[in-house]
């Protein structure tokens, strides 16, 4: 049926208002995805001295690491609440509940969203903690999610402590890529290569604290590097995914906006017509008339 010009009119000035919104969401993504891009780059030269402070310690002592007894297992989920990203939760808990099977394993999450789409996998979270809303707040998070994975190792001594990552990092420019990344232990390929590699410097690494407790400090900012860098790899990606969706959303809006805009030409080339009929036809009644 056809639409009166004043509906189109009135249709046409709301999509061009949703295609505002959009723009500016578009907008956002771009410029909110920049700083986290800088602060995952800035925390890699800290997470290199934390893997130099190891080298240097297993250059310099030949404790005996337990890597078997493993006392309980932790993954730590980065989700996101802001929305306007697609199924970025939902796809993430998935992957998280197809590498944990049916392993006992403490969650804890990031984000009330994510801890919902983890149970709809069936998997318990043990602690939720709000995502960051600025460059600032991942580092206030790490701090937390450190002091919380310190608690849970303290409650497992003697036994050790398995930690994973799980999170979306960028696979190229517009793809995601879903990360399941064991931390803890440490893997015998990087200890071995830490045993193995010379040590460059003409002076030997030297330390006054007890190994064992050097060894927790390193382990602990190797922990906050670690989780510090996958939260900011999780908030490029999920405003990489919502500048997808926004792209999306953009190109539907303006050919709905086209379509609009055409049919209003129609309508009103036909009301154009119209009143030059009914001109004509009474021009003929006139001269009839007369």
């Amino acid at each position: 049926m056809t639409q009166s010009l004043e509906a189109l009119s009135r249709r046409t000035t709301s999509m061009q208002g949703i295609r505002s919104v959009v723009h500016t969401m578009k907008t956002l993504s771009v410029i909110n995805a920049a700083p986290y891009e800088h602060a995952a780059l800035a925390v890699g030269a800290y997470h290199q001295t934390i893997l130099d402070g190891l080298h240097a310690f297993f250059a310099g002592t030949t404790m005996e690491l337990p890597h078997a007894d493993v006392g309980n297992s932790v993954c730590v989920v980065f989700g996101t609440d802001h929305g306007l990203c697609g199924n970025y939760n939902e796809a993430l808990a998935a992957h998280v509940k197809a590498q944990i099977g049916d392993t006992p394993t403490q969650i804890l999450c990031v984000g009330a969203q994510m801890a919902d789409a983890l149970a709809d996998q069936k998997l318990t979270v043990e602690a939720v903690f709000f995502p960051p809303a600025s460059v600032d707040g991942i580092g206030r998070m790490a701090n937390l999610l450190t002091q919380k994975l310190d608690e849970i190792r303290q409650a497992t001594v003697p036994r050790g402590l398995a930690v994973s990552l799980a999170y979306f990092s960028q696979d190229g420019d517009t793809t995601q890529q879903a990360e399941f990344k064991p931390l803890l232990p440490l893997s015998a390929d990087l200890i071995s290569q830490f045993q193995t590699t010379p040590w460059t410097s003409r002076s030997l690494p030297q330390f006054t604290l007890q190994p064992a407790a050097l060894f927790q400090s390193l382990l602990r900012g190797h922990l906050f590097a670690s989780m510090f860098r996958a939260s900011a790899d999780a908030l490029v990606t999920e405003n990489a995914a919502r500048l997808a969706l926004m792209q999306q959303a953009e190109h539907t809006v303006d050919d709905r906006l086209a379509e609009l805009l055409s049919e209003t030409r129609g309508v009103r080339q036909n009301e154009i017509t119209t009143e030059l009929l009914d001109v004509i036809v009474g021009f003929e009644a006139l001269k009839k008339r007369k």
